[in-house]
């Protein structure tokens, strides 16, 4: 297996952090060790022309596992309903050779070319591919240590009680490395609330791992399920550590219960995750945010049997997220990257994330005349930095995919 270092010095001049005056940063041992001043002398220094420099993206949701990247194109004619999708998938996977390992690695290195240093990733647990995707996505994880940082989340696609045996093969995945416990539509897909979060909830205490769980179900069998959740949070103390992921019940036109999920999520710390859909409801990430809600985003799946777009670029899902909420303002646009940055690395407990000195220099300098013009025109990455190593110019990664 191909080991790199995971750490490096580095000395980038004339770069504008978060769009504002320009300076130098220095990077020592992979951190952040100070801004401004001129280059130290023995240290690997380059020119950032002007760029402006925001802390590596954060992908906080996607499939590394199932996308088509590199692969013939897929004729998608699956019928409408979400269990159309996954019952397709399950047998394309077979069907058509998406290996799990190979196509993670594509999605992975795409990512760090566009600027992500951070991915978490649901990878599929069933009865029929028993832990393959678990297997390869730990391949890529190991593979890729050092130029980018993936989080496994054991993720019952297919449903856990309906499918007997997926309950046993998620606690496998939990033991062989995926660090997060995964969850999907407790009522609408294993039709067994109760009994569905017995046992994501089961296993997060026995194993220490977070929470993260799909939850497409919309209005008010959302809110219930979402609700729930919230009870079970609480009852273990495990404030802090739980997402909802799509959440689209707190798009639902009764905003007076929107206002008191969203109250009931802040005072139990459990984060949103959204992918800013155009064609469902959607969380209200302002206020979300003002309420003090911890919110992500990500790209779901990328070029997958679900549909054909997709590009994992977390700058593009920024804008996304600015459209879907109508943020017209600069200050708006940025606090939709915020949600691309900041609000994943909060979500996925990161440590040392950000641009102060003492945090890790994961890095990626933006071409713009302001962070919300960058933002916006979306420009190649004129390099991406992890933990002070280049892993990516010019919107290329360094290293080539399989």
């Amino acid at each position: 297996m191909r080991q790199v270092a995971t750490t490096g010095d580095l000395h980038i001049g004339n770069v504008r952090p978060m769009g504002g005056a320009a300076t130098s940063v220095t990077v020592r041992g992979g951190l952040v060790a100070a801004f401004g001043g001129a280059a130290p002398e023995g240290l690997e220094t380059v020119d950032g022309g002007g760029a402006i420099l925001i802390p590596g993206l954060v992908e906080a949701h996607t499939h590394l596992d199932k996308t088509l990247i590199g692969m013939d194109w897929y004729r998608n004619e699956v019928g409408p309903r979400l269990i159309d999708k996954i019952e397709n998938e399950r047998a394309q996977k077979r069907l058509l050779g998406i290996e799990p390992a190979r196509q993670s690695a594509r999605q992975a290195l795409l990512s760090v070319a566009l600027g992500s240093t951070h991915i978490r990733s649901h990878v599929d647990v069933d009865t029929e591919i028993g832990l393959a995707g678990i297997e390869g996505v730990l391949e890529t994880r190991e593979r890729y240590r050092g130029i980018v940082d993936i989080e496994i989340v054991a993720f019952p696609q297919s449903g856990m009680l309906i499918r007997q045996g997926t309950v046993e093969l998620m606690e496998q995945a939990l033991k062989l490395g995926a660090q997060v416990v995964g969850g999907l539509d407790p009522s609408a897909i294993d039709r067994d609330p109760k009994g569905h979060l017995d046992v994501v909830f089961g296993l997060a205490e026995r194993y220490g791992r977070p929470v993260d769980i799909h939850l497409h179900e919309t209005a008010e069998l959302g809110a219930f399920s979402m609700e729930l959740i919230i009870e079970r949070t609480k009852a273990l103390g495990m404030q802090g550590k739980v997402t909802v992921s799509h959440a689209f019940c707190l798009g639902m036109t009764d905003q007076d219960y929107v206002a008191s999920l969203i109250d009931q999520l802040a005072e139990a710390r459990v984060h949103i995750l959204t992918t800013a859909p155009a064609f469902k409801s959607a969380p209200p990430v302002k206020r979300l945010v003002d309420a003090g809600v911890v919110v992500g985003a990500g790209s779901d799946g990328v070029r997958d049997t679900w549909g054909p777009y997709g590009n994992a670029d977390m700058l593009e899902r920024a804008v996304f997220v600015g459209l879907r909420n109508n943020f017209r303002r600069d200050d708006e646009v940025a606090l939709a990257l915020d949600v691309c940055t900041h609000g994943g690395a909060r979500m996925m407990e990161l440590e040392g994330y950000g641009l102060e000195p003492g945090c890790k220099a994961d890095l990626v300098l933006l071409e713009g005349e302001t962070l919300a013009e960058a933002i916006v025109s979306r420009r190649k990455r004129k390099f991406v930095v992890k933990t002070g190593r280049i892993v990516a110019r010019d919107g290329e990664a360094l290293l080539k995919a399989p």
